[in-house]
């Protein structure tokens, strides 16, 4: 009966089995009334349970719930996860692996080129007075909110300039004054020419370009929404001697032109530019461009005036715009998007430059209408200035807002 106590045989529908408590003498060896062996252990914690169950899973090879494999070895803080390979597991470079490495060196490129580009247009951001910001009207956001930005191109030169009609040293005139509506489904451009007659404030009757000379950016906005009616929302100010850096990181510019025979800073002999283009698209360099930018006499064609030269200026941003959004400039970005807020200083700041850029991407390139002058006026200073009719100032107005 003793050894019974330890060994006890139990039957019932199935097969009989022993029962083995944990510290007792080894068992027996099998006998055909108990052909298993039943092991039980002593009772044991919660802790004891799961630690347990975890070191069995791990030993075995077990599974974690929902049949994934489970990993208990404890990970190393200092591991860093690596990028996934171009080759898979068996040694072979697949077509996904591939496109996932381009897609990833893409968006490396463009989030340096953005990075580039917000970093240096709020550096140029910092340069617009605040002058000049105070007198802009506010508007919503582009592309989605209608908005009229004023391109103004100043005519400054180095003090060693050459060029006929500068004044190197001295305060500078606009060159370039256009206004840009964009946004919204709008768009639109309005040139002024430069010598158009107005009343500017504090200074009576002058040309426009003046109003630039008199008070800077703030007398010009001032001026020119006076003028016109028109509020202005944006400021752009072109600084035409920077181009060539950003012409030359586009890879050049292609522009239409006539016959073109001229000399800059004077000409090439005396370290300036001469320029000879023949009649249709020609290629330019950025030293080219700034130079036909420039262009006031023509030898060529000596019936060319300064509505002429605003013309060229225009086509050479139109240019620099299909040159920006064109897919082989991906290639140069990271230099474009470093020196496009370069080239001009504007109250949008990097945000509000991406905005601007994208409103004039999904706008297309509208026809710049220029404001035709009826006729011609004596100033006080003795100078010509010209003279625009009520009539036609506000038909192309009309045609502006409209647009």
């Amino acid at each position: 009966m003793a050894d019974d106590r330890d060994d006890v045989s139990r039957r019932g529908e199935g097969p009989a089995y022993r029962v083995h408590r944990a510290g007792d003498a080894p068992p027996r060896e099998p006998t055909d009334d108990a052909p298993y062996t039943r092991y039980r252990s002593k009772p044991r914690g919660l802790r004891e349970r799961l630690s347990g169950e975890e070191a069995g899973l791990d030993e075995l090879g077990g599974s974690a719930p929902g049949g994934g494999r489970r990993d208990r070895r404890p990970r190393d803080p200092r591991r860093r996860r690596r990028l996934p390979s171009l080759r898979s597991s068996d040694g072979r470079i697949t077509p996904r692996r591939v496109l996932l490495w381009i897609a990833l060196a893409i968006g490396a490129w463009l989030a340096l080129s953005l990075l580039l580009f917000l970093v240096s247009a709020q550096i140029e951001q910092g340069k617009v007075s605040d002058q000049a910001k105070a007198a802009l009207r506010s508007a919503g956001p582009m592309p989605f909110s209608t908005n009229t930005i004023l391109i103004l191109g100043s005519d400054a030169r180095p003090e060693d300039s050459k060029e006929p009609g500068a004044n190197p040293g001295g305060p500078s005139r606009s060159d370039t004054i256009m206004l840009w509506r964009l946004g919204g489904g709008h768009a639109s451009r309005l040139s002024i020419p430069r010598d158009t007659v107005v009343d500017i404030p504090g200074h009576g009757q002058q040309k426009i370009n003046a109003a630039y000379a008199f008070g800077g950016a703030a007398l010009s906005i001032q001026t020119i929404e006076q003028y016109l009616g028109i509020p202005i929302n944006h400021l752009l100010e072109v600084d035409f001697t920077n181009f060539p850096k950003l012409i030359d990181a586009l890879g050049g510019v292609d522009v239409k032109t006539g016959r073109i025979c001229s000399r800059i800073n004077g000409g090439q002999r005396n370290g300036g530019v001469t320029l000879n283009l023949h009649t249709g698209t020609n290629h330019l360099n950025g030293r080219q461009a700034l130079a036909l930018a420039r262009t006031r006499k023509n030898d060529c064609n000596p019936a060319e005036d300064d509505l002429t030269r605003a013309k060229r200026q225009q086509q050479i941003l139109s240019a620099m715009k299909g040159r920006l959004f064109s897919p082989t400039t991906f290639v140069r970005l990271p230099w474009v998007s470093w020196y496009t807020p370069k080239t001009m200083r504007t109250d949008m700041g990097g945000p509000g430059l991406l905005g601007f850029f994208a409103a004039a991407a999904t706008s297309g390139s509208p026809p710049v209408e220029v404001l035709r002058p009826s006729g011609f006026q004596t100033l006080p200073d003795g100078s010509s200035g010209l003279v625009v009719s009520e009539a036609e100032k506000q038909a192309a107005v009309q045609r502006f807002l409209d647009g």
